[in-house]
């Protein structure tokens, strides 16, 4: 069951929960709907089930439209919402209602949070589940604040903010090059940066200057409408796990610059190093620490191919 949606608005009182959202899902796709608390995946998910009625635009399933004259799910539509209906543990009633979704064998499922309270070992057996559902034919709406969940799972994303759309690709391509400082922010973790450009916009590696600890840093190749106006600051964003640290001197090309270890950070497969550049926060993401204690000075290096140049 392929689904469209096109100019899809929703408002609570004075509030819009949606603004403009359009989507193209394909049958038999897993389709990720990202974003962080109050972005509106909820309210999106209970358009397209029938329990909202929208403010403006349309929902089709393989080309036949829900009519909001009476509120009701859509046949072919299966819906999962984080509710509580029995004295069993959540996560038991979680894992229960969603083998039961998937066994209706639907045209069209809609998830929301479907893990949350779900152990990782039983999330994985459930991910292979919901692949198999994929190979019947159905097709799936995955909503979720966990982008690692949605890398796991689905085949696109679109992630919303406030509302809006404000990128759609494959998970990894939005992870990669996220499209704004705002989508940068809440796929996973980054450390964005205010700086202001120092070299033309015919220069073959933008060079910028920190507002935090005054660093000169080369960015990656630019499209001269994403550097802006050179009196104008820009974010600058690079991965924690492209940042290396160092206790040696390294190629200068690689923006090296001197820090202080700050915090260490246990997370289990990885470790994150937080680091002060002259007032310049930044984290780094590695597998093991060998000779690393906090308040340590170290060399860090930011190759410029890494570095990206976003919109605020």
């Amino acid at each position: 069951m392929a689904l469209k949606i096109e100019k899809l608005s929703k408002r609570y009182d004075n509030r819009w929960a949606l603004r403009d959202v359009e989507l193209d899902v394909a049958e038999g796709e897993i389709f990720g709907i990202f974003g962080g608390t109050a972005s509106g995946k909820t309210a999106l998910l209970r358009v397209i089930a029938g329990i909202e009625k929208p403010n403006g635009g349309s929902v089709n399933f393989d080309g036949n439209g829900i009519s909001f004259a009476e509120i009701e799910q859509p046949s072919g539509v299966t819906s999962l919402f984080r509710r509580k209906k029995s004295d069993s543990s959540s996560g038991e009633e979680r894992i229960a209602a969603f083998r039961n979704s998937i066994a209706e064998h639907s045209g069209l499922i809609l998830l929301d949070e479907p893990f949350c309270g779900i152990d990782a070992v039983e999330r994985d057996r459930l991910i292979n589940e919901l692949q198999t559902a994929k190979q019947n034919g159905s097709t799936v709406i995955f909503a979720s604040n966990d982008f690692e969940q949605i890398a796991a799972v689905c085949d696109r994303v679109a992630v919303l903010v406030k509302g809006e759309v404000a990128q759609i690709g494959f998970p990894q391509e939005v992870y990669e090059n996220p499209a704004s400082s705002a989508v940068a922010a809440i796929v996973g973790r980054n450390n964005l940066f205010t700086a202001r450009r120092l070299t033309s916009t015919n220069a073959d590696l933008p060079e910028f200057q920190t507002i935090e600890g005054s660093h000169r840093i080369v960015a990656q190749p630019t499209e001269k409408a994403a550097l802006g106006a050179i009196n104008q600051n820009v974010t600058l964003a690079i991965r924690p796990e492209q940042v290396s640290i160092s206790f040696e001197a390294s190629f200068p090309e690689d923006n090296i610059l001197k820090a202080v270890v700050t915090a260490i950070r246990f997370l289990g497969p990885t470790t994150i190093i937080e680091l002060d550049a002259n007032g310049l926060r930044l984290e780094s993401r590695v597998f093991r620490i060998v000779g690393l204690t906090v308040g340590e000075q170290c060399m860090i290096a930011m190759p410029p191919h890494r570095i990206q140049v976003l919109k605020n």
